[in-house]
């Protein structure tokens, strides 16, 4: 699928300059570790709106980033490092590789106009965390958020903001596995997908409102 390579490239190319080179292969490392599932939707947002324009790889990586990271974060939540007695470089690492995602993916946001809702994503995820830690219970939050955003800077390349995105954001959210993850994009995303991602972003969005 062409957008899982095209996602994927310009990931790696983002956190290019990380050095030194062992930490940067760790972080592609736990790149192609994920399926690149909220790049790709990016993608097929912005291009039921019919842009197809340097700016929505960027989106689309930013996305992609910031779910990394914070899927990253919340693996070390769920099972902290520290508690083993194990050496706990690798955790620091890990920490650090986690950070470098989500900045990364802020800075390519940060001038669009899903830069509101990627930093609501991140407020939900650290309140959905506490919640999951004092209840011991695990939920897909992180993935229904994150394909909202998805959603949001896809389809804002066209000058309009997507309405009732939740609904087919947790479909797709659905799909996602504790165990494996997101499945491949080219299964997730057929053709009765891409007809519903096109429903909720191609005609149904309202202008935006700079002031908003």
């Amino acid at each position: 699928m062409e957008e899982v390579a095209a996602v994927r490239d310009g990931a790696v190319s983002t956190v290019g300059d990380v050095v030194p080179e062992t930490f940067h292969d760790d972080i592609v490392a736990f790149l192609d570790d994920g399926s690149f599932v909220p790049g790709v939707l990016t993608l097929l947002a912005a291009d039921s709106v019919g842009r197809d324009t340097p700016d929505v790889l960027d989106r689309a990586v930013g996305v992609e980033l910031i779910y990394d990271g914070l899927r990253l974060t919340r693996r070390l939540a769920a099972d902290p490092p520290w508690t083993d007695g194990d050496d706990p470089t690798q955790a620091n690492i890990d920490i650090l590789a986690a950070d470098v995602l989500v900045a990364r993916g802020f800075y390519l946001l940060a001038e669009t106009e899903a830069a509101t809702d990627a930093v609501a994503v991140v407020q939900s995820f650290g309140h959905d965390q506490t919640v999951s830690h004092e209840t011991g219970e695990r939920d897909h939050e992180l993935e229904v958020d994150i394909l909202e955003l998805a959603l949001v800077a896809g389809a804002s390349t066209g000058g309009g903001m997507p309405l009732e995105t939740d609904a087919l954001a947790r479909e797709f959210a659905d799909h996602y596995d504790d165990a494996s993850g997101f499945p491949d994009p080219g299964v997730l995303f057929d053709t009765a997908a891409r007809e519903r991602i096109e429903a909720v972003t191609g005609g149904s969005g309202r202008p935006l409102n700079r002031n908003d």
